[in-house]
């Protein structure tokens, strides 16, 4: 038991030392937790031992996991119907062409230009394919995007980045089963009840101590990702879509979602971004440097193909589209998930995996680093962000969503 609690102070030290770096840097805390990870388990692997830091122990696993599925709903709960609605366009436009350009193009440089086997090339242009959610959201929140519309269009374009990442990887490498129509049916159900019913039921017993309010959210988001886990599918997707549906009333709901936000930010967001980091394998990139400069490039330029055009139709300025486009280029979540079903399938073998992962990784720093210093158009963020003042009361939550603003 003592050895938990001084793991656990590990990771929340971790965690403090990539938001100081974050403050210092002026960068998303999100970028700052996946470097730190990879560099902490690199320096302690090698004193202590590769098993040292626990990224795969149950513990870490599921406070990273909730992490994912809870930072996913926030997401999709920031999405304003109104928005989707007038822009649904956009979204399905931008989206596809964020998911169609890398799938093609990565799975191309896989089996072509490294020689991977069919599967595996397949298996890499999914993972590829991707625009991290996690990534994008924590941009948008830290920087005040996320109360735009330009903010909110491309976080609907995310999703149907993501959707298509999703459905590919289903329909490609998992069979049709009963089980995929027992999923398939419930959250059909599911879904067409909640949005009636949360907002009737939160009014009824909501606004005590007691926080019914998360529990009842929690208790959504565990039993449908339970439910996405047995049928084949990813936890994540659910989640996303349930935020979506309850953005009309738990999305409005300000103070549910700072107290939410303070939970995902301040405890389980750090495990999920340093965990990500820690499964990089510095040694393995650096036996074959090559293979993560072909894939990394492949998803790069074939995303900067498909996405930019694709965004300039709808005429945004050259600024705001570069800016839209490198951040549709980022992957982060559904990139690393799809990978590890790829290791655990056995489609690619552990150096593939750890190649895969660390383009995922560095799709997520790299051009978010270059978009926030170079095509940031900060003539579209909110002069004022009503939200920073209010969450500078919870310090867990303060540091997160005021660092660069």
């Amino acid at each position: 038991m003592e050895n938990v609690w001084f793991l656990a102070a590990v990771w929340v030290g971790l965690a403090l030392i990539a938001t100081l770096l974050a403050i210092w840097f002026k960068i998303s805390t999100a970028l700052s937790e996946i470097v730190v990870g990879t560099v902490a388990q690199f320096i302690i692997g090698a004193i202590v031992g590769p098993a040292a830091l626990g990224s795969s122990s149950a513990w870490v696993s599921f406070l990273a996991g909730t992490g994912a599925i809870v930072l996913t709903f926030l997401a999709g709960a920031e999405l304003d119907p109104d928005v989707f609605r007038v822009k649904w366009k956009e979204s399905l436009v931008v989206g596809l062409a964020s998911f169609g350009a890398p799938f093609l193009g990565a799975a191309a440089a896989a089996r072509w230009l490294l020689g991977w086997e069919v599967g595996a090339s397949w298996l890499a242009g999914v993972a590829l394919s991707t625009t991290s959610v996690a990534v994008v959201y924590a941009v948008m929140l830290e920087l005040g995007f996320n109360t735009t519309e330009y903010g909110k269009a491309m976080l609907a374009a995310c999703f149907v980045t993501d959707l298509g990442t999703v459905l590919a990887l289903g329909l490609i490498f998992s069979p049709f089963t009963l089980r995929t129509l027992i999923f398939v049916v419930t959250c059909g159900a599911l879904f067409a009840i909640l949005p009636i019913v949360t907002p009737r039921f939160f009014r009824r017993y909501g606004g005590r101590v007691s926080e019914l309010e998360t529990k009842f959210i929690l208790l959504a988001l565990f039993a449908m990702g339970g439910l996405a886990i047995w049928a084949g599918s990813e936890a994540v997707l659910p989640a996303y879509v349930i935020g979506m549906l309850l953005a009309g009333s738990v999305g409005r709901d300000h103070r549910l979602i700072r107290r939410l936000r303070t939970l995902t930010f301040g405890l389980l967001t750090p495990f999920y971004f340093i965990r990500a980091g820690s499964f990089v394998s510095l040694p393995a990139l650096a036996a074959a440097p090559m293979v993560f400069v072909v894939l990394f490039f492949a998803k790069m330029v074939s995303k900067l193909a498909g996405v930019f055009p694709a965004v300039r139709a709808f005429r945004y300025a050259p600024q705001e589209g570069l800016y839209y486009t490198l951040m549709m280029s980022t992957g982060l979540t559904f990139g690393t998930i799809s990978a590890l079903f790829g290791l655990g399938h056995g489609i690619i073998d552990a150096g593939q995996y750890s190649h895969l992962v660390a383009t995922v990784i560095g799709s997520a720093v790299i051009p978010t680093l270059i978009a926030n210093a170079f095509f940031m158009p900060v003539h579209l963020r909110p002069s004022e962000l009503p939200e920073a003042e209010p969450v500078r009361e919870v310090p867990a939550a303060a540091g997160k969503e005021a660092e660069n603003v």
